[in-house]
C-alpha cells in the first residue's frame, strides 16, 4: 500500500489560494495511480455545481454532498475506498470533537484522507473545525493567494459586500485576498464608509 496509507492531509489558506485546485491535484495522482478514490463535498456549498468540486478556475472533480462527517465515515464502511477526499472541510455540521472522532475512525481503517478549507472567516477569525485539525495533520500545507491590492502573498479574505453572517458563500464578487496590511487598511475603510452611511 502507499506511503500515505491511514495519513491526512490539509490544504489550508485564503480564498483564491489553491486549496481545492491542490486537492484535486491530490485525488487526481491516487486515482491515477489505480487507488479506490471518492470526494465529499458540504451540502452548503452550491456555488459552481451539484455532485462537482470546482475550483476558482472551473476546474471540477465528481463529488457526493454531505452535511455530516458521519456520513463519509458511513460510506466508508460500506464501500472500503482507499483514498477520501473532502472539499470545504469547515462547512460540515459537526462539531470539531465529532468531526475530528470520525476522522480517526476513518484513519483507522487505512484510508487517506485529503481535505481543502479555510483557515479564517472574513474577519480574520479561525474557522474552529479547521484550527482543531491543523496539529492532527501528517501534511499540512497552508497556500497564499495574491494580494489584489499589492500583489504579496494574501492572509485572509476580505468581503466586499455587506453582510454580518459568518458564512457567505461567493467568489471574486464577493470577496478580494488580502495580505495582513492591506486587509487592515480595507477593514478601517470599510468602517468609515458604515459611520459615513449612518448620517446619509
Amino acid at each position: 500500500m502507499h506511503q500515505y496509507r491511514g495519513r491526512m492531509i490539509l490544504h489550508t489558506g485564503s480564498m483564491f489560494s489553491g486549496k481545492t485546485s491542490s486537492l484535486e491535484k491530490d485525488l487526481k495522482r491516487f486515482s491515477i495511480a489505480n487507488y479506490k478514490v471518492v470526494a465529499f463535498k458540504p451540502l452548503v456549498d452550491k456555488r459552481y455545481a451539484k455532485n462537482e468540486i470546482v475550483t476558482h478556475d472551473k476546474v471540477s472533480l465528481e463529488a457526493l454532498e454531505i452535511e455530516s462527517i458521519t456520513e463519509i465515515l458511513d460510506y466508508a464502511k460500506k464501500n472500503s475506498p482507499q483514498v477520501i477526499g473532502i472539499d470545504e472541510v469547515q462547512f460540515l455540521c459537526d462539531s470539531p470533537e465529532i468531526v475530528l472522532e470520525n476522522l480517526e475512525k476513518i484513519l483507522e481503517m487505512g484510508i487517506t484522507i485529503v481535505l481543502a478549507g479555510l483557515d479564517m472567516d472574513y474577519m480574520g477569525q479561525p474557522f474552529e473545525i479547521v484550527k482543531e485539525i491543523m496539529p492532527k495533520v501528517d501534511y499540512l500545507n497552508k497556500h497564499h493567494a495574491v494580494c489584489k491590492r499589492c500583489g504579496t502573498d494574501a492572509w485572509v479574505s476580505h468581503r466586499k459586500i455587506k453582510s454580518d453572517k459568518r458564512v457567505e458563500l461567493g467568489a471574486v464578487e464577493e470577496y478580494e485576498p488580502l495580505c495582513r496590511n492591506c486587509y487592515r487598511e480595507a477593514r478601517a475603510e470599510d468602517k468609515l464608509k458604515e459611520n459615513q452611511e449612518k448620517f446619509l
